[in-house]
């Protein structure tokens, strides 16, 4: 009988340096994505509740976050690995839930302070996910010190940068709401560094991440409408503001489509270089939000100098902490602690080891993608209707847009969304 408590094999080497490649990539990847998703929020210029905007992507969330998983894997495999490991649904639900509120408070916050200067400072999540991840998960642990002053180091500067972007948002925010707007911005990125620890949880026991999303949106879709009901003073008020707003919908649906999609590389850099590396790196969405921001709606145009230079410069200072976290790699040591934490996590739920050890080494762990079926192609094709539907009604927004950057943007996203898929299939098929 195999000891759940046993160190398992060492993954070589040549593999470890190919899956924190995987989750490097896909942390980049994430943040393209993830800032991109956050643009259509700028609906609130136009007078919609930013729970209402908060509720249509995630209905938006729903539809990607079930659609692309039977599309890439089928609903049969993601079925084999809930019955793996069934407990981490209610981890998934829970983590939906935190995403919920800490989204809903992103809205006020771009409303408040603008989403050049909300971004960096909700990002402060990822100190948080060095502390869990340290804590909780064996991350840092039989590292060397220089790895650890990396980590350190970049958590000071993002700190840093965050400090000079709250006193630059006196100076931005509309209608004298700076701190209010920096308050809920701070709020969400304490939520979200909390949703981290069942991420980590269900990838050291095996969930594969697209498995883990499917039921995540469960609890964001549970969480956002009770919110919504409560905001609007029940369904009625809630439908009428709904089928008012009903040209403006697509976009906010395809806001959170595109969240989905960053999402899915945060999860897969989560897995492979673990929540107090990847979520530093995915949080570079601050300086795509600050680009989005700037160059294509036109933030803070005609304010002072010292503004811009407060709100570039703190950018910048919360990258680069996010590269110093990034590079300061896993070693083989640290990851053999990672290995225990697995195999921690595995006995406490009665785990297969063997299916705990799989999926750390970016293997099979489950039922390996086979045909689709009806359900499958219902679940796409479902949700492919509902875009088109909404995009035939849909009619563009009165905003003063660049569309030249936003072609160039969206260019530079689809180069990244190619190039990083090829390398997570090649290396992992999706695992």
């Amino acid at each position: 009988m195999v000891d759940p408590l046993a160190p398992a094999p060492p993954v070589d080497d040549r593999r470890l340096r190919r899956l924190q490649l995987a989750g490097i990539a896909s942390g980049f990847t994430a943040g393209a994505w993830l800032g991109a998703a956050e643009a259509p929020t700028k609906m609130v210029t136009l007078g919609l509740s930013p729970v209402v905007i908060s509720l249509t992507m995630v209905l938006g969330v729903f539809l990607a976050r079930w659609s692309l998983p039977a599309l890439l894997r089928g609903t049969a495999a993601i079925g084999a690995d809930v019955r793996q490991a069934p407990h981490l649904i209610v981890w998934a639900v829970l983590a939906g839930c935190l995403w919920s509120v800490a989204n809903t408070l992103t809205i006020y916050a771009i409303r408040d302070i603008g989403l050049s200067i909300a971004f960096p400072l909700w990002n402060a999540n990822s100190l948080l996910g060095i502390v869990w991840g340290a804590v909780f998960f064996n991350e840092l642990h039989g590292t060397g010190w220089r790895r650890r002053l990396g980590v350190l180091g970049g958590a000071a500067l993002m700190f840093a940068g965050a400090t000079l972007l709250a006193v630059a948002s006196a100076a931005g925010a509309p209608a004298g709401h700076a701190a209010r707007g920096v308050a809920a911005a701070l709020a969400a990125g304490a939520l979200w560094g909390t949703m981290y620890i069942p991420y980590r949880k269900a990838y050291l026991t095996g969930m594969n991440p697209l498995a883990f999303v499917t039921f995540f949106t469960v609890g964001e879709v549970v969480m956002m409408l009770a919110l919504a009901l409560a905001d609007r003073g029940g369904g009625a008020a809630l439908a009428a503001e709904l089928a008012g707003a009903r040209d403006v919908l697509f976009w906010l649906l395809l806001g959170g489509f595109v969240w989905v999609v960053g999402d899915l590389f945060q999860q897969y850099a989560a897995k492979y270089v673990g929540i107090s590396r990847g979520i530093p790196l995915s949080n570079t969405n601050q300086l795509w939000g600050l680009v989005w921001g700037l160059l294509v709606f036109g933030e803070l145009r005609g304010g002072p100098a010292t503004t811009y230079g407060q709100v570039v410069g703190g950018s910048l200072l919360m990258a680069l902490g996010a590269v110093a976290i990034a590079l300061a790699a896993a070693t083989g040591a640290e990851h053999r602690r990672w290995q225990e934490a697995a195999a921690r996590e595995g006995a406490r739920y009665s785990i297969d080891p063997a299916y705990v050890r799989a999926a750390l080494a970016g293997e099979s762990a489950g039922a390996a993608p086979g045909r689709r079926t009806w359900l499958d192609w219902l679940l796409v094709g479902g949700a492919t209707a509902t875009f088109v539907g909404f995009g035939i009604v849909a009619r563009v927004p009165q905003l003063t847009i660049g569309w030249g950057w936003v072609v160039g943007l969206t260019a530079t996203m689809l180069a990244l969304l190619s190039g990083t898929g090829w390398w997570l299939w090649r290396t992992t098929r999706f695992n």
